[in-house]
């Protein structure tokens, strides 16, 4: 199979997923240019793809790689915020409690998510949202498996702290 029905298969199996990994890595819904040029990116270098590994993993690295290059010159945990503080509107005012409650949840998680140091982040942004295998997330890291686990753990704990502090200071967060 040549490159172009090859990558086009592989946007219509593994798009979503790679939506969904860069929607958490830069906390903006806003990604489809990163999709696009990640895509891009896949084609460009297919020669070097070795059909040894999964391609979800192979992508999810180019992927991570593509949002790198794109914010690195942008403080991504200040681009989280200016996305919350636009998306109120008149039209969210008259949203039900509920709604409201777990918008705000899930902020206050992305926002811990980003709060952890770069290594953390990664390694829950792989194993806990992209649903990677410790395998899959050593090869999209270059670490091995035990590293994974031992720094998904510690992360995991991390985390935990971090919105257990945010439930002491705002008990309404549950």
């Amino acid at each position: 199979m040549d490159a172009g029905r090859q990558v086009e298969q592989w946007f219509h199996e593994y798009e979503i997923d790679i939506t969904n990994y860069l929607v958490y890595y830069t906390g903006s819904k806003d990604v489809e240019d990163l999709v696009q040029e990640t895509f891009l990116k896949a084609f460009q270098s297919f020669g070097r793809f070795k059909f040894e590994s999964n391609p979800k993993t192979w992508l999810i690295s180019i992927a991570r790689n593509t949002a790198i290059d794109f914010y690195r010159k942008r403080s991504i945990l200040h681009n989280l915020k200016e996305k919350l503080l636009r998306q109120t509107s008149d039209k969210e005012l008259s949203i039900t409690e509920e709604i409201v409650i777990q918008k705000d949840e899930s902020a206050r998680l992305l926002e811990a998510i980003h709060a952890l140091k770069n290594n953390y982040r990664d390694v829950v942004l792989l194993r806990g949202i992209a649903d990677l295998s410790a395998e899959e997330t050593a090869q999209v890291l270059g670490w091995t498996d035990n590293k994974v686990n031992v720094t998904f753990h510690r992360a995991v704990k991390k985390l935990n702290s971090l919105l257990k502090e945010d439930e002491q200071v705002d008990p309404s967060f549950r």
